[in-house]
């Protein structure tokens, strides 16, 4: 792919994006991408063939731009100081109003089923478990933590962040009920916060 082709799909990819979080998934179409890029339908055809294409393109996108959670952290930073700051980061991402995909996420899965190897929204979980896995083996290696299964309490702790990010388009929730959760995460893994 030439340059000029992979910044005119990059634009498309950013465009989408805003659309996605504006409209959600399912009230998204081709002819919505579009009017908004301001290209030919033929344009937008030579690189997707439908708006599942798109937002998949949209998740990898939004996946890349959250993996640098690890500068963020200073180098003094406690494995308690590190989580936290991962589920500050995970708070941000939900109340964040301008270009917050979760309902397009959740639409998007409940229609399609990708391959494991395709589901970038499968990826992201397990990526999550991952991090916070190594946090908690880290606490317990400096003796911060107390968890006789760091693997099942990552596991416990991204249910929650998904579930919380669920409730939030459901029901509503707020920054303090947020801040609730971390505190009793925090607590169980026996940090005094």
């Amino acid at each position: 792919m030439s340059d000029k082709s992979f910044q005119k799909k990059q634009y498309i990819i950013d465009t989408a994006a805003k659309v996605f979080a504006e409209k959600g998934y399912k009230n998204v179409t081709m002819k919505d991408i579009v009017e908004i890029c301001e290209i030919s339908r033929g344009g937008l055809y030579l690189y997707y063939d439908n708006t599942a294409e798109l937002f998949v393109d949209v998740m990898k996108c939004q996946a890349e731009s959250d993996e640098d959670f690890t500068s963020l952290i200073s180098d003094d930073a406690t494995a308690a100081d590190i989580l936290l700051l991962f589920l500050q980061e995970e708070k941000k991402n939900l109340f964040r109003k301008k270009n917050n995909l979760n309902r397009a996420l959740f639409e998007f899965y409940f229609d399609n089923r990708p391959a494991k190897s395709d589901n970038v929204y499968r990826k992201k979980f397990d990526e999550n478990v991952k991090v916070i896995r190594k946090i908690i083996e880290i606490g317990l290696e400096g003796g911060e933590f107390i968890c006789e299964d760091p693997h099942t309490a990552a596991v416990n702790i991204v249910y929650l962040l998904e579930g919380l990010k669920a409730t939030s388009l459901t029901l509503g929730i707020s920054p303090d009920s947020f801040d609730r959760q971390i505190l009793y995460i925090l607590q169980s893994l026996g940090v005094d916060a």
